[in-house]
């Protein structure tokens, strides 16, 4: 059985008895994630002296993010085997759960999102939002105030409780309380080809 296997072991992986790490390439830059453009500012990637699982390398930064695996992945994995694939064949592991993937995105996008991709930490199940039939792009956790420049964004939220049967002005209310740094707090995307941003929101 799958399961999730999350980050937050404070102690310093370290290569298996008998190994050390061997150097990393020199002058590597760091990797690109069309689906999550900037995973140091969003927290998903760390600095860290950590040796990576994967490759072995020692790199400077490490994932924090969720993985699912069946096997045991550790507690670090450098950016450029989420990257690469390295991690995710190594580990037969994806890092985010793709959600409700609509019929138009294809195939290819589902694996580059799930598996070399860094996913981000929730209040709940992380799910990914799609918009002209390709995966949005990551930006990050959104309080209210990082959600004032995009109204489209704070229009999907308004009626993400619709289904529910929440009144006006709970849905105001709701909206209010958003906290990047709390809960209930907003995951913001943009679109990669229309620009238009999409969120959704949790709390425990």
């Amino acid at each position: 059985m799958r399961f999730w296997k999350r980050s937050g072991n404070d102690q310093t992986p370290q290569p298996p008895a008998g190994q050390s790490p061997s150097d990393p390439p020199t002058a590597l830059p760091f990797p690109e994630f069309p689906y999550h453009p900037d995973p140091r500012n969003t927290g998903s990637v760390v600095e860290s002296d950590a040796v990576c699982l994967a490759c072995n390398h020692t790199r400077g930064y490490s994932y924090t993010g969720p993985v699912f695996t069946i096997d045991e992945a550790g507690e670090a994995l450098c950016p450029w085997c989420i990257a690469d694939g390295t991690a995710a064949e190594k580990f037969d592991a994806e890092f985010t759960d793709a959600g409700l993937v609509p019929a138009d995105v294809p195939t290819d996008v589902i694996v580059e999102i799930a598996r070399r991709t860094p996913g981000f930490s929730g209040w709940q199940q992380e799910h990914w939002l799609y918009h002209c039939s390709d995966g949005a792009a990551f930006l990050g956790r959104a309080g209210r105030i990082e959600l004032e420049p995009h109204p489209e964004a704070i229009d999907v939220l308004r009626h993400e409780h619709d289904p529910h049967g929440w009144s006006a002005e709970q849905v105001e209310i709701y909206l209010a309380t958003l906290d990047k740094d709390g809960q209930p707090t907003a995951y913001l995307f943009r679109c990669r080809h229309c620009r238009q941003h999409l969120a959704y929101s949790d709390f425990t």
